[in-house]
């Protein structure tokens, strides 16, 4: 990766919207970032906007400056594409009126120069994760011929409405042949997670920006498309569990019978599993039927914050450790899919609780995973941090003791 270059601190300057979301740049005004605390973004967790960076508008909030806050300017922040970590929050002040933020990932942004910055460091690098590009009609065509193939299969009708609908990658995968491909597979979960991307309760106040899978799929449907997949791409991934879907887990029957019919039809590629860990036996059987790798989720290695986000039903945080455990224990690829939150990943009581862990419990790869939620929900359910070591700091921890990256790799 290049080596990142920093500009000077003193020429931050505010970047702004006004109510229909035109942007401006205001050199004479420095703006302020949230990390847990309000306080200066520093030069080195600026860096230029990358391609793929999609601007938001956030109603209602008035952004906070070294002057106070600026009236009639609404809060502008960003969200990051693939391969970058999120360092700072926008800093604001809500209004009364300000409506709840949809599920996104908020990150501070400003102007240096004529130019947008935002607050985020490079941590993974991979063709097929880069922004899309399709000529008019030609990821439907795409679509079309694979349902044409196999139209009763209902993991291809799912992942269909995720390519077109919602621009998942690994959905698309499904059918540009290439990369990790997507086998949703359970409509139901074990967690009532505060900021779940596919189902969220009546009086939340917000909607799902997905919509999750309704149907129990049968192992028939996913391990056809998963032997397609590896039929055509040597080195492929299949994945159990997605966003579009509750907990695997809770299916790890029918997992299991996939499994068994993939690897006899393909002894190529990786079976992987995406996992909030919940439940350590039924991983184990799925182990037992073949699978390669793992990843599983979590936002906190303490049980507190980690129950306020999740709210698990029927499990707590221990069950994911032993999880975890179990599966290096058997010999996987463990990954953890680490939900991090600058003012709550940074923490220093939560980094020392997570060294200590992986000191014991070596992982493949740490990736970290901007959580998609408003803050201030966020905030109001784990608590504001005592004291917080900065999330480039953070990272850099976690580095002494596993990969840090944003992507599955097959190596």
């Amino acid at each position: 990766m290049a080596t990142p270059r920093y500009v000077e601190q003193n020429a931050f300057g505010l970047a702004s919207c006004d109510d229909r979301g035109a942007i401006a740049f205001d050199s004479e005004i420095a703006p302020l970032a949230d990390g847990g605390i309000v306080r200066d973004p520093k030069s080195d967790e600026l860096i230029p906007a990358p391609a793929g960076t999609i601007e938001y508008v956030l109603p209602g909030r008035t952004p906070l400056t070294s002057i106070g806050p600026i009236a009639g300017r609404n809060t502008l922040a960003v969200a990051l594409p693939a391969g970058y970590t999120r360092l700072l929050l926008p800093a604001y002040a809500a209004r009364r009126d300000a409506p709840p933020l949809p599920l996104f990932g908020y990150t501070f942004a400003c102007a240096v120069g004529e130019r947008l910055h935002v607050a985020a460091m490079r941590t993974d690098e991979s063709e097929i994760w880069q922004p899309r590009a399709f000529a008019a009609g030609e990821l439907e065509a795409t679509v079309e011929r694979r349902l044409a193939r196999d139209p009763a299969n209902r993991i291809l009708r799912q992942v269909a409405l995720c390519s077109l609908e919602y621009g998942c990658f690994t959905a698309q995968n499904v059918f540009l042949e290439c990369g990790e491909a997507a086998l949703p597979v359970s409509p139901t979960c074990n967690a009532r997670c505060i900021g779940c991307i596919s189902e969220q309760e009546a009086d939340a106040g917000i909607q799902s920006p997905q919509a999750r899978i309704a149907e129990e799929t049968a192992a028939t449907e996913l391990a056809a498309v998963a032997i397609h997949h590896l039929e055509r791409v040597e080195d492929g991934i299949v994945s159990f569990g997605q966003g579009c879907e509750g907990e695997p887990l809770l299916r790890s029957i029918t997992i299991a019978r996939a499994i068994e019919a993939i690897r006899h039809g393909r002894a190529n590629g990786t079976i992987n599993l995406n996992t909030n860990g919940s439940q350590p036996r039924a991983l184990e059987r799925c182990i037992d039927a073949g699978l390669d790798a793992v990843r599983i989720s979590l936002n906190s290695f303490r049980p507190r914050v980690y129950a306020a986000y999740y709210r698990p039903a029927g499990y707590d945080l221990g069950d994911v450790l032993e999880s975890i455990r179990l599966a290096i224990a058997r010999g996987l690829r463990v990954s953890l899919n680490l939900l991090t939150h600058p003012g709550v990943t940074d923490d220093e009581e939560e980094i020392a609780v997570m060294e200590r862990f992986l000191r014991a419990s070596p992982v493949s790869m740490v990736q970290t995973r901007t959580l998609n939620i408003d803050p201030a929900v966020y905030f109001e359910a784990v608590g504001r941090p005592k004291a917080v070591i900065g999330m480039r700091n953070a990272i850099e921890r976690i580095r002494q003791r596993a990969r840090v990256g944003n992507f599955t790799h097959t190596h």
